[in-house]
């Protein structure tokens, strides 16, 4: 058993927790960063798993939520500079729309988006109608629909350069990385303990838990967290070289289609690590809770419900009836929420800290979350003249 003493641990090496590694490091903290690399094999691993296991997810500075919008704007903020110490490139300035519709049930999505841009003076161009389908051809929206483009710090960011950039600009800054998995933190003797799979037991004064929905899992956090994790599944439209070629401009897309219970969001075409290239959506309506981090592991482990997956395709086509595709296949991923729809950045005990509850939102803001978990982490506190609510239960 090796023994090693650090000021802060970081338990989780995702897009939170290696933000949080970044930051302490740059502030001379004494700073280790523990979490498991990637999985070989997805449907063969039999351990924990992270969301950062993907090659694209949007990134934008409007939201329909004060708290995210702010959030957002503070980690693209920092995009450069991660990127530059990272050396790493993980952003797409592909651009984005967030559309909804303007009149009846529903409309309070994109207005409500629309105050938060005008209030943080987010530039964005409304399009409607005739405007909208001349500017973007390629999408076929229907009636009473207004759409918010922001074709500056907006597009996508692959979150796993994105932690890779984190990882190397947080280890340059003095933080000490274990390829591991923790099996149990105790908070005993006026300090932390954490246990990790391969045997070394590392001690600190903080310890800050950022596993994302395995912040759940048992003998993590000390107080149970009423987080929900909910099974999504994702759909995948393989397209050739031309019709990649054709839809190079294209943004990404958050969109809540009038009279349906999903919420798309559609990311533009990407080359996954296959050698293929993807248009994704995600945002289905099947609300399956995953309550074990067993269940976690299975939902994983598997290529999503093939019912769910089916309902978002069948939205991408209807929105891009023009799209030529070669084949639909759908994956797993899961979403954690909070009660109150803030992220969890809050002290547990004297010790341990959680740093958790993406709400659907979390992988464009990690850093920001993450530079929250450090400060809470080395005795400050979330400002209150930036972010509204409370960010514990």
């Amino acid at each position: 058993m090796t023994e090693h003493s650090f000021d802060v641990i970081v338990v989780g090496a995702g897009p939170m927790g290696s933000a949080a590694a970044r930051h302490l490091a740059e502030m001379g903290v004494k700073t280790a960063l523990v979490g498991p690399s990637e999985p070989d094999v997805k449907a063969d691993h039999t351990g924990v798993f992270a969301s950062h296991y993907d090659q694209a997810r949007i990134t934008r500075k409007i939201d329909t939520r004060k708290n995210w919008a702010r959030l957002s704007q503070e980690a693209i903020k920092r995009y450069p500079e991660i990127a530059s110490k990272g050396e790493q490139s993980f952003y797409s300035p592909a651009g984005a729309i967030i559309a909804g519709t303007e009149v009846g049930e529903g409309r309070e999505f994109v207005l409500n988006a629309q105050r938060n841009a005008l209030a943080n003076n987010v530039p964005h161009l409304p399009l409607r109608g005739s405007d909208l389908a001349a500017r973007f051809p390629e999408f076929s929206f229907p009636d009473g629909i207004l759409a918010l483009y922001e074709d500056h710090d907006a597009g996508w960011i692959n979150p796993r350069l994105h932690v890779k950039a984190e990882i190397t600009a947080a280890t340059k800054a003095g933080a000490v990385l274990y390829r591991d998995t923790v099996v149990r933190i105790d908070d005993a003797k006026g300090a932390a303990q954490v246990h990790c799979a391969g045997g070394s037991v590392l001690t600190a004064d903080k310890v800050i838990v950022a596993c994302g929905a395995f912040s759940k899992a048992e003998g993590l956090l000390p107080d149970p967290i009423p987080m929900r994790v909910y099974a999504r599944t994702i759909a995948f439209f393989e397209l050739d070289e031309a019709e990649a070629a054709r839809l190079a401009k294209m943004p990404s897309v958050i969109y809540m289609p009038p009279d349906r219970s999903e919420d798309p969001y559609i990311l533009p075409p990407v080359l996954y690590p296959d050698g293929k290239t993807y248009i994704k959506i995600g945002g289905d309506a099947v609300d399956i809770e995953l309550r074990s981090t067993a269940e976690m592991i299975d939902w994983f482990r598997g290529g999503g419900d093939p019912v769910a997956g089916a309902a978002i395709a069948d939205i991408l086509i209807g929105l891009m009836p023009g799209l030529r595709y070669r084949a639909i296949s759908y994956d797993s991923c899961a979403t954690s929420f909070s009660p109150n729809g803030n992220p969890f950045i809050y002290a547990q005990t004297d010790h341990i800290i959680a740093l958790t509850a993406g709400n659907g939102a979390g992988a464009k803001c990690a850093d920001e979350l993450g530079r929250l978990g450090a400060v809470v982490a080395t005795g400050g506190d979330i400002p209150a003249d930036m972010y509204d609510g409370a960010f514990a239960p």
